[in-house]
């Protein structure tokens, strides 16, 4: 997927977005091995082979180098690219299991390893909850690019919201149980949501 992505950009957005995803990687080294609150700025930007100031001229914050995905929005893009027949949830499940699909196992183990760090640091599970109306944005935008309608239509919006919910529920079973397939649980809440959610 990262070779993908890369190649749909300019060289100077390739080369800053190989920096940025070479600085998560060595600080999710850094973090696994010693842990995220021993491990300072100074430490990554050294693993990096960077400076501290170039460090946060790609991220403004340590916590920051957790908690930004690269793969929301090529999880986007590979929804909306998805054949025009197809219902907006079927196109979402298909985009999903593209893009996840696309990741090497390398990058889908770095992703669950990122996953794990946040829900189990408290100060990255309380920062993540404000990243999540940027999650829902980029959802409801491409949900209403696919669509033809405004992103700010309420069906759009509350189609964007079931969908949040229900994924964001799959995650933290997922994170109760990480043993299981996080991206089968994904599709499981999917087809629940088709069904309309019933607690009968």
């Amino acid at each position: 997927m990262e070779q993908a992505k890369q190649q749909q950009m300019g060289l100077r957005d390739r080369k800053k977005l190989k920096t940025r995803m070479s600085i998560q990687q060595h600080a999710m080294k850094l973090f696994k091995k010693q842990g995220y609150t021993e491990t300072t700025v100074e430490q990554i930007a050294e693993a990096a082979e960077i400076s501290p100031s170039t460090f946060f001229r790609y991220f403004p914050t340590k916590e920051s180098v957790v908690l930004t995905d690269f793969y929301d929005p090529v999880i986007m893009e590979t929804f909306v690219s998805q054949p025009k027949d197809l219902p907006p949830i079927e196109a979402l499940r298909n985009g999903m299991r593209d893009a996840f699909a696309a990741m090497s196992s390398d990058e889908q183990t770095s992703e669950m390893e990122r996953t794990k760090l946040i829900m189990s640091v408290p100060e990255l599970r309380a920062a993540i909850l404000s990243n999540f109306l940027d999650i829902f944005g980029l959802l409801n935008q491409a949900l209403a690019k696919r669509t033809d309608r405004s992103s700010d239509d309420s069906e759009v919006r509350m189609f964007t919201g079931a969908f949040f919910g229900v994924a964001l529920a799959a995650g933290v079973m997922w994170m109760e149980d990480p043993e299981r397939d996080m991206l089968e649980m994904i599709d499981d809440a999917i087809e629940y949501l088709k069904k309309g959610v019933p607690l009968d």
